[in-house]
């Protein structure tokens, strides 16, 4: 199962709206297939694993990282995929919380006389898929915000220099993950400051660039900016205000640019639970927040970060630096979001830890 997972992992980033899932097949003791979801969705891990057994794959040992799905859709189930050819046993991770799924394809397996065990490494399954998930249950894409700052939480000086404040490997972990998410978010100010390009550039893995998107309720982002300039070859959406500038949404449309307007919420910027459930009807599971401390702020305020993922550089800048977030109106300890601790592990002379909303 742990050789499923990590399988399943290849599909993190492309494979949304549909779940990132893994796929071994084991037969006489040893591996005769193996899958994972592919690009786009399809084909789904269980095909590419039996596609690859063959007949091999009759009288063996199917471990799926998430149940397999029940319901006709622009291929056959993958339940009567494994009954046709002919496995005796299948392992899953965890239950696929989509009602068209959701105990279907168990069930469909165990009529058909295949025995199924379920709940292996079920944590470790449903984590590596909380994104798609929480788009099922809730209809809200997971938001991860990522950091990187001093060891007193300083992201910048004063004069806003921050290249680079975290060390070549932290950079390096920090761009994978942009290939396993979805969607790459920043403010308006980000994106005039530092006119980022907001791409994967790790060797091998250029293609894997995720969705750029903007959150810009007044369409300040220049269209000479390199976001614009590349949005043909890239995907880029801006998130704007209802009733934005027509002119302006047109230059943008016509540079390659999506364009989506979102209502206003309380204090008159962007709803921002309104523009993760946009994301969500357009099948985003998946949201890797990059800044800035505006942003940051926002959502933090909102309860809208799931995850947190902090690169921390053996640095101390003191109050001269510019923090992580800007205030968001914490008067009280009561106030202030929780977060669970879920892995710490070194990258180089930094600390890359990751936290869960509690």
């Amino acid at each position: 199962m742990r050789a499923a997972l990590a399988l399943a992992r290849r599909g993190l980033g492309t494979v949304w709206p549909n779940p990132a899932v893994g796929c071994v097949i084991v037969s006489q003791g040893r591996v005769v297939g193996r899958g994972w979801t592919q690009p786009g969705g399809r084909p789904h891990a269980e095909t590419e694993a039996l596609a690859m057994a063959g007949e091999a794959a009759r009288g063996g040992t199917v471990y799926v990282t998430l149940e397999p799905c029940a319901h006709h859709g622009k291929t056959p189930p993958c339940a009567e995929a494994l009954v046709s050819a002919g496995v005796a046993r299948v392992v899953v991770a965890v239950q696929d919380p989509d009602p068209r799924v959701a105990g279907k394809g168990v069930a469909l397996l165990s009529k058909a006389g295949v025995e199924v065990l379920e709940g292996l490494l079920e944590d470790e399954a449903a984590e590596l898929n909380a994104g798609f998930f929480q788009r099922v249950t809730i209809g809200r894409p997971l938001v991860t915000l990522k950091l990187a700052g001093t060891l007193d939480g300083r992201i910048a000086t004063h004069s806003g220099e921050s290249r680079w404040i975290t060390g070549e490997a932290a950079r390096m972990a920090a761009h994978l993950l942009r290939a396993e998410t979805d969607v790459i978010m920043v403010g308006s100010g980000t994106a005039l400051y530092d006119d980022p390009d907001l791409t994967c550039r790790l060797g091998g893995l250029s293609e894997r660039s995720p969705v750029r998107v903007v959150v810009d309720g007044r369409l300040r982002l220049p269209l000479t900016s390199r976001l614009v300039a590349s949005a043909n070859d890239i995907p880029t959406w801006v998130l704007t205000l209802e009733g934005c500038d027509g002119n302006r949404r047109e230059a943008f449309m016509d540079a390659g640019v999506d364009v989506v307007e979102i209502p206003a919420g309380a204090e008159g910027s962007i709803d921002l639970e309104a523009a993760l459930d946009a994301l969500a009807e357009s099948g985003v599971t998946r949201v890797l927040v990059e800044g800035g401390a505006h942003l940051s702020a926002a959502l933090l305020r909102a309860g809208l970060v799931d995850r947190l993922i902090w690169f921390r550089s053996p640095r101390m800048m003191g109050g001269d630096g510019l923090a992580a977030a800007v205030a968001f109106g914490v008067d009280h300890l009561a106030q202030t979001p929780r977060f669970e601790r879920i892995d710490v592990r070194p990258v180089g002379d930094d600390i890359m830890e990751t936290y869960s909303r509690l």
